[in-house]
């Protein structure tokens, strides 16, 4: 019986022994492949600048069409070159392609892995959520139902129109007691607000506010904000420059605040790993990053590639950080669940 096992498995069979050969002629035929070392040269090239760019992404340049925020703008989409890499490394069969490929899989895991990995808790005081409305929105009665459905606390609404304000008043008025509208920001809350004001970033209108929410566990200063668009132009690269000056305007109030827990809600227009946003991002953590599950990508609604959409906090603990449902708005809304 074993003789006649070996002689089928030789000629053909599906057995053990056969899939043992097929393995061994494969590794055989690399290891005697003289050109193994020589080809996928190209290959190698390009998975080496796919690591500089991603290792030294800080570097690029932003003198030239904003080329460096660009990137940083969708940095872990470059993660997808990868398994392209590696498939083409196979099918050239060049050892010094898969080896080099090694190199961008190690610092991808290194940076964004941890994204991938659910951080959130229990717990929390304090549930706030943040959502751009998109000025033409359909439906901002539904969009608004929706939002305050999350359950949230505190929620932040921008790009709102003199002429939508009243209909997402009415709308959020039997969820929460509290609001305020500041040019094109509002904030919703079940707790009382005080001392609210438009930020000045730098605009000529308003489009961010400041208040304090006075909640069971002491009052926390709240920013919304909504920076500049950004564009993506053939003649002039990455248009960014008023979104940048806005930032920085932004980051100089949150210095600024006087209360210890600050909580910073709205469409920022800009990753935390965009550069222009250091004014704000060195002195304040991002609930996803801390706290998330996922990327938690919120633009565009339709195919989220970027979260643009941020909640961050000073002083302030998160527990959990999560996108909501779609709405008939082109973002996504977030939430975050706070311990104060």
């Amino acid at each position: 019986m074993a003789q006649a096992y070996v002689t089928e498995t030789g000629s053909g069979g599906t057995g053990p022994g056969r899939q043992g050969s097929r393995f061994r002629r494969l590794v055989d035929g690399w290891r005697n492949d003289r050109g193994i070392w020589k080809r996928g040269l190209v290959t190698a090239g390009i998975a080496v600048l796919l690591s500089l760019v991603m290792l030294f992404h800080a570097q690029i340049p932003n003198g030239v069409g904003n080329l460096g925020s660009l990137i940083e703008t969708f940095l872990p989409w470059l993660g997808v070159l990868i398994p392209v890499l590696l498939v083409v490394g196979f099918v050239r069969k060049s050892a010094t392609a898969l080896i080099a490929v090694l190199l961008p899989a190690v610092i991808w895991v290194s940076s964004f892995g941890g994204l991938i990995t659910g951080k959130s808790a229990t717990g929390g005081d304090l549930t706030v959520a943040t959502h751009n409305v998109n000025a033409d929105n359909t439906d901002p009665s539904g969009t608004a139902r929706d939002v305050a459905a999350s359950g949230a606390d505190v929620v932040a609404l921008e790009e709102l129109t003199a002429n939508a304000v009243p209909t997402y008043e009415k709308a959020l008025a039997g969820t929460y007691k509290y609001h305020s509208v500041q040019g094109t920001v509002g904030l919703w809350s079940k707790y009382p607000l005080t001392g609210t004001k438009p930020v000045d970033i730098k605009l000529g209108w308003v489009r961010a506010m400041r208040t304090t929410v006075v909640t069971p566990k002491g009052e926390v200063a709240v920013h919304v904000a909504h920076l500049p668009s950004v564009r993506v132009k053939l003649d002039a690269g990455f248009t960014a420059n008023q979104r940048d000056a806005s930032a920085d305007a932004l980051g100089e109030a949150i210095a600024d605040e006087k209360l210890s827990k600050v909580v910073l809600l709205g469409d920022l227009n800009g990753t935390m790993n965009d550069r222009a946003l250091n004014a704000v991002t060195a002195q304040m953590r991002s609930t996803q990053g801390a706290a998330g599950d996922g990327f938690g990508f919120s633009w565009p609604a339709s195919f989220p590639m970027a979260r643009i959409d941020q909640i961050m906090v000073k002083g302030v603990e998160p527990m959990s950080s999560w996108t909501l449902p779609e709405t008939t708005s082109d973002h996504l809304p977030i939430a975050a669940r706070l311990e104060l």
